[in-house]
């Protein structure tokens, strides 16, 4: 399986079309851009969210989510958000969301 289409579908929907925004093949997924920093993608059926040092910690103690691994090396401020965690359109939208605002912080690359 590569990734889920839909998810993407929905996610391209929330994010519109901001400046500076990017999607690029990666994870075997699809990731979301800006200004060259990731904010969200898809990997399989889960929402990849990239999330500030706080936003990390909290998002660590709700069900449905798990630091993101890639091949046996967690990524700091990166979650992988199983479908539970974010088939509402609000419970997407929040995450889209706090993954944009905290790209947004960083420098552009």
């Amino acid at each position: 399986m590569a990734y889920s289409e839909t998810l993407a579908k929905r996610m391209r929907t929330i994010l519109g079309r901001p400046r500076g925004l990017v999607e690029k093949k990666l994870f075997g997924g699809v990731g979301f851009m800006v200004h060259g920093n990731m904010a969200c993608g898809v990997n399989k059926e889960d929402l990849i969210v990239r999330l500030s040092p706080h936003d990390f910690e909290a998002a660590l103690r709700l069900p449905h989510i798990r630091v993101f691994d890639i091949g046996g090396r967690p990524m700091q401020g990166w979650v992988l958000i199983s479908r539970a965690g974010y088939s509402s359109n609000t419970a997407l939208r929040n995450w889209i969301k706090k993954s944009l605002s905290f790209a947004k912080s960083l420098p552009p690359k």
